[in-house]
């Protein structure tokens, strides 16, 4: 099933997310970043931070909570059963620490048909409490074809 076309260019309500030590922690741990600055709050503040820094991957845990609204949206017409995820970058603009108010808006950047397969790509607009650009996240997913395709 094509994807609606008409999808490109919109955006979503935006969401916040408060980033949280802790969760920080965690997620460096899980990734195997192991730079005191991720974890000890000591650390982070030597290094001119005023708290622990999230792991440059670490906005996927709150910028996949927005994109999955519209990925949900079954007017999009992507069915998430066959997606494989083909794409993910961060253009950061400063580090995201822990203490931080972050605001996602999702749009959706394109929409293409690569060889029978629904391709997606997402962009995420991250800004502070202020409206300046933290980063800008882009994911690219594809609905693989059905087996009739």
């Amino acid at each position: 099933m094509a994807l609606d076309a008409s999808f490109v260019g919109r955006s979503w309500p935006p969401r916040t997310y408060r980033v949280g030590a802790e969760k920080v922690r965690e997620f460096a741990r899980a990734v195997g970043a192991t730079d005191p600055v991720h974890t000890d709050v000591e650390a982070a503040r030597a290094a001119g931070h005023a708290d622990v820094v999230a792991p440059p991957t670490f906005p996927v845990v709150f910028t996949w909570e927005a994109t999955r609204e519209v990925v949900d949206d079954p007017a999009l017409g992507l069915d998430f059963t066959r997606v494989v995820h083909r794409d993910q970058a961060f253009e950061l603009h400063r580090p995201v620490v822990a203490g931080d108010v972050l605001t996602t808006v999702v749009s959706v950047a394109e929409i293409k048909e690569l060889a029978g397969n629904d391709v997606v790509t997402f962009r995420c607009d991250v800004t502070d409490p202020d409206g300046g650009s933290v980063l800008v996240s882009t994911a690219t997913l594809v609905g693989r074809a059905g087996e009739d395709a």
